[in-house]
């Protein structure tokens, strides 16, 4: 069972949940400065910086996982150098976008009847799914027991139609599609990074390793993201100061500056997610340049359902479920579906 899995089926069993409780913010754990001694030996930028992007400056890697079958085998990957949003994308900054445009994302919208026939009409309402946590442990085996489907739940009200974002500014934007992503990159004049670059600007030159930062879970005695601690999904113990997602920047940055490239919210690729993929790169060459994804998506787990690639993990991301927060790990969507745990983060080509 993986996260997708139980997120499709939720969608799938529209208007069935009660709405969840607003989770109060949570403190912030200071963030590392930019004089961080780990980013000595970084190239330098081209040029001046975009507003809120760091020059990411491109090489070969190790790209893959041998934690999960589907990131493996290790291949070789070489990306072109390019800008990358120092942070997920914010409310604020959205609300910018949805004022300037008058953008209704996925959420927003009544689900239509074509798309999901035999479906009774009261159930096709605007709404999105949302972590649910029960209040004792359950049995993995039955992802309805932490997903539903909460009417009126989207970006402006993460958790269901009694939440808000006011105070959470800050904070990743969730419940985004992937249309909803790409409508926002053409916006900024930017777009979504591929699986590959996403990797290497992760990584930031740390070849192989488990976590974006090295070798342990823990940098110092300190946690360096956002994951779950406790007992999955029951009891988050927020030993990391948070139970759900956190303002960005909350962590640490990598050695290329970047935050939350681990933990906090799942982010969007513009790449097809199939299971195999690193399979076919792996036996094509040696060294595969700039991969943009594969030509079609499938998940052998869902046979018919296509999915983009999520990266880069969640607040829910534990060693007892999912542990896909893991360098190289890979999570996947349906691209008309977000969720409470799912935000995006952007690059521009260099010019």
């Amino acid at each position: 069972m993986t996260c997708d899995m139980g997120i499709s089926a939720a969608k799938a069993n529209r208007g069935a949940a009660a709405v969840t409780p607003q989770s109060s913010p949570a403190p912030s754990q200071s963030a590392q400065s930019a004089g961080d001694p780990r980013r000595t030996n970084v190239p330098p930028p081209p040029g001046p910086a975009p507003e809120g992007m760091v020059w990411i400056p491109g090489g070969e890697f190790w790209m893959g996982a041998e934690e999960f079958p589907d990131a493996q085998p290790w291949h070789r990957v070489s990306v072109d150098g390019f800008w990358m949003d120092k942070t997920e994308v914010t409310n604020d900054q959205f609300s910018k976008f949805v004022k300037a445009t008058n953008y209704v994302t996925v959420a927003e919208q009544a689900p239509r009847a074509e798309d999901f026939p035999g479906a009774p009409p009261e159930n096709l309402v605007a709404g999105s799914v949302v972590f649910s946590p029960p209040d004792h442990p359950v049995k993995l085996n039955n992802h309805f027991h932490w997903w539903s489907y909460v009417k009126g739940a989207n970006w402006r009200h993460p958790e269901g139609p009694k939440s808000t974002i006011k105070d959470r500014g800050n904070y990743p934007v969730v419940h985004i599609a992937y249309q909803d992503a790409l409508a926002y990159a053409k916006w900024a004049g930017k777009r979504l990074p591929t699986e590959a670059e996403f990797e290497f600007a992760q990584r930031s030159g740390l070849e192989r390793k488990p976590y974006a930062w090295g070798d342990e879970l823990k940098l110092g005695g300190k946690f360096m993201a956002n994951t779950f601690q406790g007992h999955f999904p029951d009891k988050n113990t927020k030993e990391d100061g948070h139970e759900r997602a956190a303002p960005v920047a909350s962590f640490p940055a990598n050695r290329y500056g970047l935050y939350d490239m681990s933990g906090n919210v799942w982010e969007w690729t513009s790449d097809w997610y199939r299971h195999d993929y690193y399979q076919t790169l792996a036996t094509q060459a040696p060294l595969t340049r700039n991969p943009q994804g594969p030509v079609d998506s499938f998940d052998p787990s869902e046979p018919g359902v296509k999915k983009k690639v999520h990266r880069g993990g969640s607040f829910l991301c534990t060693d007892q479920y999912c542990a896909r927060y893991i360098t190289g790990g890979r999570g996947k969507g349906e691209p008309d579906t977000g969720t409470n745990h799912v935000g995006f983060r952007l690059v521009r080509d260099l010019r």
